[in-house]
């Protein structure tokens, strides 16, 4: 299938997505929303978890003519953020915007209570995977060669991730697992310090966002062995998945969304879902997101994205216990 015709056929989907809810975005509850809505950022502003969480507000107040502030409320690991919309009234007013984050604090028992039982899955704005980079001086130029040069030499490569615990260092440790190999792995505080290193050679490989890495791997500065998404990016279609270069299953990415305290009423969780559904899955949107790195997810109800969470954190849970992973 060429270019064009899946880029049609990708585009009437989103069409569809658009028509089967802009009634259902209409059916909120009475009076709701009546003054303005906070969503709860736990990062600085400019992360990409701020800037989605912006687009969404954005897309609340385009339909519904009313204000969302978002309140960003950094430290702690995104914790403080997460603790303040836990004791939040669950009246719909204050929101929290998450990634994968949440579920890590959850696991790593970073938060004092079950996030399982005290967030309610809202939606998923977008989905943001990551590009498997090595510097030039390794051999390797696929990742099954990459595998083969790791079982040769156990321990000779050095990983860099944005830190212990990080959706990078457990993407590091679920490849691991599941190719069979052993790599070293180097935490940094933040993505930039360990790309740094990695440009410098001081670290081997790294997972990277495209739109990061992509002057490096453009100048050959760095090399782009695969991509980890469910399918290939349409920035470079040509870069393979992770999943089918050599480690069938593996997917890593960075999920952004909203989330509501316990006991939020189901008419409110649902209407802003369709109405952020809505408003995230139009051609320009999508055509603008990808540009970033950013892919848009499927369409999910509130109740699926609980099922899929719950799926998630249990699948995490085993992945920690099975590589004995600690965070100090």
């Amino acid at each position: 299938m060429g270019i064009g015709k899946r880029c049609a056929i990708s585009v009437a989907i989103m069409l569809v997505l658009c028509v089967s809810f802009t009634v259902y975005a209409q059916e909120k509850p009475a009076g709701y929303p009546r003054k303005p809505i906070r969503v709860v950022v736990g990062i600085a502003p400019g992360s990409g978890l701020d800037l989605m969480s912006r687009l969404g507000a954005q897309k609340i107040t385009e339909r519904w003519n009313q204000s969302v502030i978002v309140d960003n409320r950094a430290g702690g690991g995104t914790v403080i953020a997460m603790d303040v919309v836990a004791q939040a009234p669950a009246d719909g007013y204050t929101l929290l915007a998450a990634s994968e984050t949440l579920m890590l604090n959850g696991v790593f028992g970073r938060a004092r209570y079950d996030v399982r039982k005290a967030f309610v899955p809202i939606v998923q704005l977008t989905t943001q995977p990551y590009a498997l980079i090595v510097h030039p001086s390794v051999p390797a130029k696929s990742v099954k060669e990459l595998i083969a040069y790791a079982k040769a030499k156990p321990g000779a490569l050095n990983f860099g991730s944005q830190g212990h615990g990080t959706v990078g260092h457990i993407g590091l440790e679920r490849f691991k697992l599941m190719a069979g190999v052993e790599i070293t792995h180097v935490a940094y505080k933040g993505a930039a310090p360990a790309l740094l290193d990695l440009l410098a050679g001081q670290v081997q490989m790294t997972f990277s966002t495209l739109v990061t890495s992509g002057a490096h791997i453009r100048s050959g500065r760095v090399r782009a062995l695969a991509y980890t998404g469910a399918r290939r990016s349409s920035l470079y279609p040509d870069l393979p998945t992770v999943s089918e270069a050599g480690v069938p299953g593996f997917e890593m990415h960075n999920t952004y969304g909203y989330f509501a305290p316990a006991g939020t009423s189901r008419a409110i969780v649902r209407a802003i879902n369709a109405v952020v559904t809505q408003g995230m899955n139009t051609p320009e949107t999508a055509k603008m997101l990808a540009l970033d790195g950013n892919e848009i997810v499927p369409a999910m109800t509130p109740e699926e994205l609980k099922v899929k969470f719950d799926r998630d954190y249990a699948d995490l849970e085993k992945l920690i216990r099975a590589m004995n992973i600690t965070i100090n």
